[in-house]
């Protein structure tokens, strides 16, 4: 059986896409973020519409709903929700970023410029209490997502592992678009575990449409940690497989 690509129809994706503002960006350190990670088996033949032809869905495909809370960082605060479909490039697991949302105006800027972030406004809220973790998106004065994690238990940070992003951004030195490997650094200080539950998504929100359907929940993280955005080190084109169509710009 020949390998499965994804069938993302870029040109319709590249509309919400940021402008990168080159791959020359210095890394951010962001201390204390606090992170909720959310992973859910999806349909996996719909699925394949959300990721880029770069990429290879997972086995099963399943996504990722990440809500953070950066307390500080050279924007301010602010927070970001992101929802990312699982996938590889070549052999390594990488999840699609469909969209994020985020609080801060000048964080939003910063991400879309540095990091190619497919970001958009909206009201992001983590909530700790003793037996959960909830987060909240509204996006343009609608529910974009209510998620949460609950039965909350201490596990090791070295249990957690979080897979780089993958970015669909424009170039703006050439117009191009590229597929931009994102693999933050995390040092834990904190880490749980409990059960994933989605209480609402709304896949129109997210661009997702009717190829995002739920299934069987996976697992639910929720970590603080010391975040290191990095530079830049690999750009990918969208319609190539990655073996073939992957550029290093960075050691």
């Amino acid at each position: 059986m020949p390998p499965r690509y994804g069938k993302l129809n870029t040109a319709d994706w590249a509309k919400a896409a940021a402008t990168i503002n080159g791959y020359k960006t210095e890394p951010w350190l962001l201390k204390g973020a606090q992170i909720l990670s959310i992973n859910i088996e999806i349909d996996d033949d719909p699925a394949d519409n959300l990721i880029p032809r770069t990429m290879h869905p997972s086995i099963p495909s399943y996504a990722i709903f990440n809500v953070t809370h950066y307390p500080e960082s050279p924007a301010g605060a602010f927070s970001i929700a992101e929802v990312r479909i699982a996938g590889r490039t070549g052999v390594r697991p990488r999840g699609f970023v469909l969209r994020s949302f985020c609080d801060s105006e000048d964080a939003r800027r910063e991400l879309g410029a540095r990091w190619g972030f497919p970001v958009a406004p909206a009201e992001v809220k983590i909530d700790l209490r003793h037996d959960r973790i909830v987060a909240h998106v509204i996006a343009d004065g609608r529910n974009a997502l209510d998620c949460e994690l609950v039965d909350r238990d201490v596990i090791a940070g070295n249990d957690i592992q979080y897979i780089a992003s993958m970015h669909l951004a424009r170039n703006k030195e050439d117009g191009k678009m590229v597929l931009v490997q994102v693999d933050p650094e995390f040092v834990f200080s904190k880490a749980e575990r409990g059960k994933p539950r989605i209480l609402h998504l709304d896949n129109n929100a997210w661009g997702a449409g009717d190829n995002l359907r739920l299934g069987n929940p996976i697992s639910a993280t929720f970590t603080v940690a010391d975040v290191t955005m990095p530079k830049i080190r690999y750009i990918c084109n969208p319609e190539v497989p990655a073996m073939q169509g992957t550029t290093k710009v960075a050691a």
